[in-house]
């Protein structure tokens, strides 16, 4: 029996009203909800990168042997920030001081992936225990630390999860940007009491970070003139929907860096080929190296070894 023309005719009203209400809830929800760019001047970005150190600041160190040690303070708002700094061999014994590398993890990550191959029983895919290995043969003291919302700072009650989800959905950048923002200062203030110090090399300081690290170390690079070399290891593409953390909003202050290098992936599932080539090619100065792998955004093990370079002092 056929069905009468007038049922399939309510049924077609029907779909088309449904199909109807669905795009306009969508128009509705990208009007209000949806992050859409903006912008940022000088002045404002200045200010919220800005901080203050606290009085009397002196971080807690504890010798966890082999010239490795945690490293404990409070930061410019009173957040317990927790790390590990390592040093290549005895530095009371050292007859010149170590150069610093600054390692800054990914997102959703800890600062032990820096020196391990296993963390809590997980393999550390993105194999940044093999930079860190690379470095200390090569003179450096590694400095790690947790970023907000990771590691030991993890909110149970309101996770990175929860965090990207609210971004994401319903255009709560804010929670995201200060995360970011407030890694960086904690960085920033520990730099200043660690550069003075007789141990280390004031005029080698370099910062690498993976993904989110990466996209870090360009922020952080740019900020910091005492920081003379920058490697971002796969950064997600990050465009004005987060200003203050995008990574284009600072290729001012990497110019004149001693070098610049972006290590990307061809189908990097953050950011495409073309996107990693408009970044590179964005980066002000000379002296700045592009290395390019197959595969997605976890690298092969080779990368470590291909940093060689870039840890070796300026000719």
């Amino acid at each position: 029996m056929k069905t009468p023309i007038w049922k399939k005719k309510t049924r077609a009203k029907i779909m088309v009203s449904i199909l109807g209400l669905i795009a306009a809830t969508a128009a509705l929800w990208w009007g209000i909800f949806a992050l859409k760019p903006y912008q940022i001047s000088p002045d404002q970005m200045q200010a919220r990168y800005r901080y203050s150190a606290p009085a009397a600041f002196t971080p807690t160190l504890k010798d966890l042997g082999r010239h490795g040690y945690e490293v404990r303070f409070n930061s410019f708002d009173g957040a317990a920030v927790n790390g590990r700094l390592q040093y290549p061999s005895d530095p009371a014994q050292a007859k010149t001081p170590f150069p610093l590398l600054i390692a800054m993890h990914g997102l959703g990550r800890s600062h032990m992936r820096w020196w391990q191959a296993t963390y809590k029983g997980r393999e550390t895919l993105e194999h940044t225990h093999l930079v860190t290995e690379q470095a200390l043969k090569q003179g450096y003291a590694v400095l790690a630390l947790d970023a907000r919302r990771h590691g030991e700072r993890k909110n149970l009650e309101y996770s990175v999860i929860d965090l990207m989800r609210d971004m994401d959905l319903w255009g709560q950048r804010e929670p995201y940007e200060q995360m970011i923002i407030d890694s960086i200062k904690d960085y920033r203030l520990l730099l200043d009491w660690l550069l003075p110090q007789p141990q280390i090399d004031a005029r080698r300081v370099q910062t690498t970070g993976y993904s989110m690290g990466g996209q870090m170390a360009l922020i952080l690079g740019s900020l910091e003139p005492r920081i003379t070399a920058v490697a971002a290891i796969v950064p997600p593409h990050v465009d004005d929907k987060v200003a203050a953390v995008s990574p284009q909003r600072f290729f001012a202050g990497l110019a004149g860096k001693d070098k610049l290098w972006l290590l990307s992936a061809d189908d990097d599932e953050y950011a495409s080929a073309q996107q990693n080539q408009a970044l590179f090619e964005a980066l002000p100065g000379a002296a700045n190296r592009h290395l390019r792998f197959p595969g997605g955004h976890l690298l092969p093990t080779s990368y470590a070894e291909q940093l060689r370079p870039w840890l070796a002092p300026m000719p």
